[in-house]
């Protein structure tokens, strides 16, 4: 059995209390980590829920928080001051009037530490027989997480499977069978075509879950569960690491200063590479580079950054490249949406390049990302390859010139159609968009063919230039598309 006075005396959490003194005997069944300023529908019984207060925004905003602790039961909160300075006033009052222990989490402890440490006295708390299951997974605690879920699996005397939101298979002990429809489930466990679905704890938005063949795995089950989400706050730990490694790469790509190749070799960037970038307009702080890192696990060298406002990742064009990147994308964004909800989401796609090219490749996954953010849609994936050239080189150039070539080759043209009331200037575009035929461009205009002719021979005079020459027809429509 774990109290809530067992995790104080855990010495390197330096977990201090602040309220709550008479209550410290209530038994602990685990922890839930949360930022929500309405936790009620996700907390229960017997948990310590840990928290930030990032939903903390001025007094009063604690009394709705903590009494809806109160009202599902929770053995105590674990609160951090870090971005908040200090414990809020009113949080202190609502916990002492709710008689809800509250505990302050050192600001430099990372809550990762904190859950893995929780986790383990919870197990250490449970009675487990000398040698038994339980101890042998425990022990396994540290591993990587595909030989965790191996141990897991062989306790468990069936087979395993991590998956997250997006649909990606994130480790298993067995082929993925065809039948099996994975979904994440909520805060608790589910059955679900004969699997036993539980969620991977941990403080991240986009969820994992665990699946476990059969409808009865037991405790057990529930205790691999919060081991993995250990092991993938580990992991989290060792990629935010890596991130700050590559910072100087990312920063050369964002001000087009700096020897980007040399940044990318330093990296562990392979040619050729393509860039992706992502976009989640209006929703929290590393939502972006958390679905991005899922995206593009495991064909990305160079953990994910940003150039921006936008998550970043580069990535190799090998084997792990899948030939339909965007359809898949697409697909694993509305999975995540289904799971978590999200308002919009847009990802751009420039390369394959060399490493002297990450800058032109940048340039183009911003074009295809601002492309993929006006079409419409709520999640939108674009690929440069998929643009026009025209469109790409257009896109490329400075607004100040672009106007400067309308106007210079189009002038005439558009002063004309104000002067007249005509719109010559959709004839022209018609007529090149047609390959050059009059007949077609009829065809699409809804006139005759001799019309047509009029009307180009007339906007050749007023362009002063002959519409049927080939360099001038280039010059005309990139002048149309700027």
């Amino acid at each position: 059995m774990t109290l809530v006075k067992t995790l104080l005396d855990i010495p390197e959490l330096r977990l201090r209390l602040r309220t709550g003194s008479a209550l410290l005997d209530r038994e602990v069944s685990r922890i839930y980590v949360t930022e929500l300023p309405d936790p009620s529908r996700y907390v229960s019984a017997g948990e310590v829920v840990l928290t930030g207060l990032l939903w903390w925004r001025s007094p009063g905003d604690a009394e709705p928080f903590v009494s809806a602790l109160a009202k599902a039961g929770v053995a105590a909160l674990a609160a951090s001051g870090a971005d908040t300075g200090g414990i809020p006033e009113d949080v202190l009052t609502s916990c002492a009037r709710h008689r809800i222990p509250l505990i302050e989490v050192p600001a430099d402890l990372s809550f990762a530490v904190v859950t893995e440490r929780v986790v383990l006295a919870l197990a250490a708390g449970r009675g487990r027989e000398p040698g038994g299951a339980r101890k042998r997974l425990l022990s396994a605690a540290g591993a990587p997480l595909p030989d965790l879920l191996r141990q897991g699996a062989e306790e468990l005397g069936t087979a395993c499977w991590v998956v997250s939101a997006t649909g990606r298979l994130v480790a298993g002990t067995a082929p993925a069978p065809p039948e099996a429809t994975w979904f994440v489930p909520g805060r608790d466990a589910a059955v679900h075509g004969g699997f036993t679905l539980l969620p991977v704890g941990g403080r991240f938005a986009v969820p994992w879950v665990l699946a476990v063949r059969g409808t009865e795995p037991g405790e057990l089950a529930e205790e691999l569960a919060g081991l993995l989400g250990l092991a993938r706050a580990r992991a989290d730990q060792v990629r935010r690491s890596d991130n700050r490694m590559a910072e100087p790469l990312f920063q050369a790509l964002e001000t087009g200063t700096g020897d980007v190749v040399s940044a990318a070799v330093a990296a562990g960037l392979r040619e050729p590479a393509r860039v992706v970038l992502l976009r989640t307009p209006g929703e929290e702080t590393g939502l972006d580079s958390e679905l991005l890192a899922e995206l593009v696990e495991p064909a990305a060298a160079v953990p994910a950054g940003r150039i921006g406002r936008d998550a970043c990742a580069l990535v190799p064009d090998d084997e792990h490249w899948p030939e339909d990147w965007t359809g898949r994308t697409r697909a694993a964004l509305s999975n995540v949406d289904s799971v978590i909800g999200f308002s919009r989401a847009f990802v751009g796609l420039g390369g394959p390049v060399a490493l002297d090219g990450l800058g032109g490749a940048v340039q183009e996954a911003r074009y295809a990302l601002e492309l993929a953010a006006r079409r419409g849609e709520r999640i939108s994936v674009v690929a440069g390859a998929d643009i026009p050239v025209h469109r790409l080189l257009v896109a490329g150039t400075p607004d100040e010139l672009r106007r400067s070539v309308r106007d210079r080759i189009l002038g005439p043209l558009l002063a004309y159609d104000t002067a007249q009331g005509t719109d010559l200037v959709r004839t022209v575009r018609l007529y090149l968009e047609c390959s050059s035929s009059p007949t077609a461009a009829a065809k699409a205009l809804h006139v005759h063919v001799n019309t047509l002719r009029y009307r180009i021979a007339r906007a050749s005079e007023l362009l002063g230039a002959d519409l049927t020459d080939f360099a001038t027809q280039v010059d005309v429509y990139l002048a149309l598309q700027a």
